[in-house]
């Protein structure tokens, strides 16, 4: 029989782990923890999710940032409303970490100067797309890419950087001699910690 893992009865450890997985995430392209789904709400009141790729992860001030493209329904919607969430599960691993909090777009700021340094040139094409994402088509190819280096560095007025400061964590472990479900709330002296019903 498998032995069990550190966090299993263990809401410190599970802690550490969430922000682990979170940290690997960012580097670690093959990770389930890389492309969180986000869920915004949308003008409508409707809830709307996509898939993201975490860009950077920090337990110590419990933030999570990725980007987006400002002129996109997402950005709209973060804009509009402030509340975000990310979601991941890992099957092999059988964890499932979620984040809620507020979200700020970074746009024409140091932050998001220095995202933008750090993006890799295939990832700044997409700011360069024309028309903006989310625009109808006639046809699945009637849009461009930038093709030249000034075209590329032209999509940086496009470009947003999201942080997530985390408000509410949780993470579920998954194991057929009893699943552990850890929940942290964010309060002025730091995390408060339970365990949940899975």
């Amino acid at each position: 029989m498998d032995a069990l893992p550190p966090f299993y009865d263990n809401l410190d450890a599970a802690h550490e782990a969430l922000w682990r997985l979170l940290e690997d995430g960012v580097h670690d392209r093959r990770s389930a923890f890389h492309t969180p789904t986000l869920g915004t709400v949308d003008a409508q009141g409707r809830a709307q999710i996509r898939t993201v790729v975490l860009r950077a992860a920090d337990a110590y001030g419990g933030t999570l940032r990725f980007h987006c493209d400002r002129r996109s329904e997402k950005a709209t919607e973060i804009a509009l409303n402030g509340g975000a969430s990310l979601q991941a599960f890992d099957a092999g691993a059988r964890i499932q970490i979620r984040v809620e909090g507020s979200a700020r777009l970074h746009t024409d700021d140091l932050l998001a100067d220095e995202a933008w340094r750090e993006s890799r040139e295939q990832s700044r094409l997409c700011y360069g797309i024309a028309p903006s994402p989310g625009t109808a088509l006639r046809e699945g190819g009637d849009y461009t890419l930038p093709d030249t280096p000034q075209a590329i560095a032209a999509g940086r007025k496009n470009f947003a950087a999201v942080v997530l400061h985390a408000e509410r964590l949780e993470f579920l472990y998954l194991d057929h001699r009893g699943h552990r479900r850890g929940l942290w709330l964010r309060s002025d002296a730091g995390w408060v910690e339970c365990w949940l019903v899975p």
